[in-house]
């Protein structure tokens, strides 16, 4: 396996400031991090093997191939993968993967840090499915086969951040970077999630190119699905953790 020193992301975060008359503009702001593979994990958010949703459905199928594919290079640098298919570990009973989170140590979890919580940009308040559908029900089983899981190397955790924080402590993990589904819902609000990781001190980082949303758009803000996911990764710029596009990792 090749293994690299450092790892570079273009972080994008943004801050409210002011412009030359005095009005409050956001304003984005981009800057460099080097990273150690050993101390940087990749989190997969929820990307199960079905959706109640055939819109959530169809759009994480094209999604899935991309993640695998940004997988695999940051496993090939010696990157840690933590796959976390929520309510689907009876499938992964006994598997090497699931062992090795639960063989984790325990580590002592700090009092999570308060930090403002506004409301989020788009309204998800009946279910978030641009395909008509409203029965919301678990009818997944695994995360998809499209995405693989090296036995030897990565973990798999259900809905179990203390788990988790468990394994990115013992591990020494500095920056934990999120893909998957769904950007406002699961990625941002599980036990995993990014809010419960910042406030426990984890430095979080979404792949903005490498999630999406469960938006419908007959819904407030009445903008594309498209539009919906950027508007939830530019608030989580401003108010959780950066953002960055996998394109832009690069090796050093």
């Amino acid at each position: 396996m090749t293994r690299h020193t450092t790892v570079t992301l273009q972080l994008q975060t943004q801050r409210l400031t002011q412009d030359e008359n005095g009005y409050n503009v956001w304003e984005k702001i981009t800057e460099k991090a080097a990273l150690t593979p050993r101390n940087t994990a990749v989190l997969i958010s929820d990307m199960w093997d079905r959706h109640w949703s055939r819109g959530a459905q169809e759009r994480s199928v094209q999604l899935a191939a991309r993640i695998n594919r940004f997988l695999h290079a940051m496993r090939g640098i010696g990157v840690h993968i933590v796959h976390a298919p929520s309510d689907t570990m009876a499938f992964y009973e006994g598997h090497p993967a699931r062992r090795r989170l639960l063989d984790t140590p325990v580590a002592a979890q700090p009092t999570p840090k308060e930090y403002p919580d506004p409301p989020s940009p788009i309204d998800s308040s009946d279910g978030g499915s641009d395909t008509r559908e409203t029965k919301e029900e678990i009818v997944w089983t695994r995360q998809t086969p499209s995405i693989d899981i090296d036995p030897d190397n990565d973990v798999v955790a259900g809905d179990e951040g203390s788990f988790i924080y468990n394994y990115l402590i013992h591990h020494s993990i500095t920056r934990l970077l999120y893909c998957g589904v769904h950007t406002n819902m699961c990625v941002l609000n599980r036990s995993f999630g990014i809010k419960r990781m910042t406030r426990l001190g984890i430095n979080c980082v979404l792949l903005r190119d490498l999630t999406d949303s469960m938006y419908n758009p007959a819904k407030p803000p009445y903008v594309s699905h498209e539009e919906g996911t950027r508007l939830v990764a530019e608030y989580i710029e401003k108010f959780w953790c950066p953002t960055a596009s996998s394109n832009d990792v690069t090796s050093r």
